[in-house]
């Protein structure tokens, strides 16, 4: 770990430990009941559903909480709760109307759910519970000092997971283990490439380009390619590389064959063989293609598999590397890669893995893990770096520390923890702060970033944020990149 890592590390420690409460205050701060909370929209007393508490149940639902904080510093919100409907539930927590992180539950019984490292100044607060998908019941809240983050929290190794990995998938991932904990690579999700829309807005509003280029490998699922579909994602791949030498992540919507698609469309008008990725357009059963009771399946699986990665011969051959981030988004259930539970979804993340790694002989994959779950977590020697996709409210540019803070928790080994997806951007300013520092962010494209061609839409970050993320001393841009092909390899 170099000198200035090492100092801002040491930084960070002190700084979080002199923003905790003084010796002798009380452990928690206050405990407030979600009875005598604040209300707004149709909160159910959880008394109708035998349980003590508030129900948030649907959109413009919210307990709003009064908190006296004695004094400036950063604070772990701990909710006692259980989700009351569906598994998997988010919901807004915001302070003074700002979002500070999201309560995640996918618990029957009454559990604390944490959102840690809430910065918050000395005086009243309000403090909400806002409906996002809904369906929670909330007993009360306790708010107490938050510890100082590990001093080890930046340094990760850069060797990877595959003995063999090629020589600049092995330089890249050293140049990200260099900056990690120092700057944040700043990443835009664009079908184009290079040339697209949202990077042609983005250079003319900021001056700059992205430094990491995302795209998706979907039309490349067999049963797409037998429709028509036509992709250009590794021909922009190789043309960034050759052209930029930028960082380069894909993931991969990847689509099951016609005999397991529902017919018609979905409930937005869609054809559901258009969204084959999504569970609700599907009938296939993954656990049953794994443990062979579905042998044709388990053969679309390969063939699938199969497919990518003779696309990915071609990259390999000119030894670009590749931020490779497959089944994303698995603990959601939304895509069929997750709906059959994480040990499923952890056997062909394994299964994947030797096949392309082994079996194809793909070195230049830096594995990217976007389960968003500690269950749902393959083992250390299948990942590289662990990604989180976040979607904030509009105008919402936080740290999202609480999901950082999460995804470090995933497995006791140190793992590079990046922002794989976003809506709003993240302020830098605000990643200082709470000591939140991305590996990278990659924010999403289309209504994300643009609209009508390259106009900037300002539904999620406005132009004058834009460009104050662009131009900020934390965050890299393209132009800011050192040449991935000449940097040194790790020691």
């Amino acid at each position: 770990m170099g000198y200035q890592k090492r100092l801002l590390c040491a930084l960070l420690a002190l700084i979080m430990c002199l923003s905790l409460l003084p010796a002798g205050a009380e452990e928690t701060v206050t405990r407030l009941e979600a009875e005598k909370a604040e209300k707004t929209g149709t909160v159910l007393t959880a008394l109708q559903q035998k349980a003590i508490g508030k129900s948030i149940t649907g959109t413009g639902d919210s307990l709003i909480f009064t908190l006296d904080i004695p004094q400036d510093g950063f604070y772990d919100l701990t909710v006692h709760c259980f989700s009351t409907g569906g598994t998997y539930k988010e919901n807004y927590v915001k302070l003074d109307g700002e979002s500070v992180g999201m309560l995640v539950t996918d618990w029957f019984s009454y559990a604390d759910a944490v959102v840690p490292r809430i910065y918050m100044t000395q005086g009243t607060h309000k403090l909400s519970i806002e409906a996002y998908w809904g369906y929670v019941t909330i007993d009360y809240i306790t708010v107490t000092p938050a510890d100082a983050l590990p001093e080890d929290l930046y340094t990760v190794s850069p060797i990877l997971t595959n003995p063999n990995a090629s020589e600049n998938a092995r330089k890249l991932m050293n140049y990200l283990c260099d900056i990690y904990g120092e700057k944040v690579l700043s990443g835009q999700y664009c079908d184009r490439g290079m040339t697209g829309m949202e990077m042609k807005a983005i250079n003319k509003s900021t001056g700059h380009y992205p430094a990491v280029l995302g795209m998706d490998m979907m039309d490349y699922s067999p049963y797409r390619v037998t429709r028509g579909a036509k992709s250009v994602t590794i021909d922009k791949c190789i043309e960034y590389w050759e052209k930029c030498g930028g960082i380069i992540t894909l993931a991969w919507h990847w689509g099951v064959d016609g005999q397991y698609i529902l017919d018609g469309h979905d409930e937005n008008g869609n054809p559901r063989w258009w969204g084959n990725f999504y569970t609700k357009n599907v009938t296939f059963d993954l656990e049953k293609a794994l443990n062979g009771d579905d042998p044709v399946g388990y053969q679309m699986l390969l063939d699938g598999i199969d497919a990518v990665s003779a696309e990915f011969k071609k990259l390999a051959e000119k030894d670009i590397p590749i931020l490779w981030r497959p089944l994303h988004e698995s603990s959601g259930g939304w895509f069929w890669w997750g709906a059959k539970g994480p040990e499923a979804c952890k056997q062909l993340w394994i299964l994947m893995y030797d096949r392309m790694v082994n079996t194809h002989g793909l070195n230049n994959l830096i594995w990217l893990w976007n389960g968003q779950d500690a269950d749902w977590y393959p083992g250390d020697e299948y990942v590289d770096i662990i990604g989180e996709d976040i979607y904030p409210d509009p105008h919402s540019h936080t740290s999202e520390s609480d999901r950082f803070l999460k995804a470090t928790k995933y497995t006791d080994a140190n793992k590079m923890i990046v922002l794989s997806e976003n809506g709003s951007m993240p302020d830098p300013d605000l990643m200082l702060r709470d000591g939140t520092l991305w590996g990278f962010f990659a924010t999403w494209s289309g209504e994300f970033i643009i609209h009508s061609g390259t106009k900037l839409s300002n539904q999620y970050t406005n132009e004058d944020v834009l460009n104050r993320i662009f131009n900020s001393d934390l965050v890299i841009t393209r132009d800011e990149m050192p040449d991935i092909r000449t940097y040194p390899l790790p020691e």
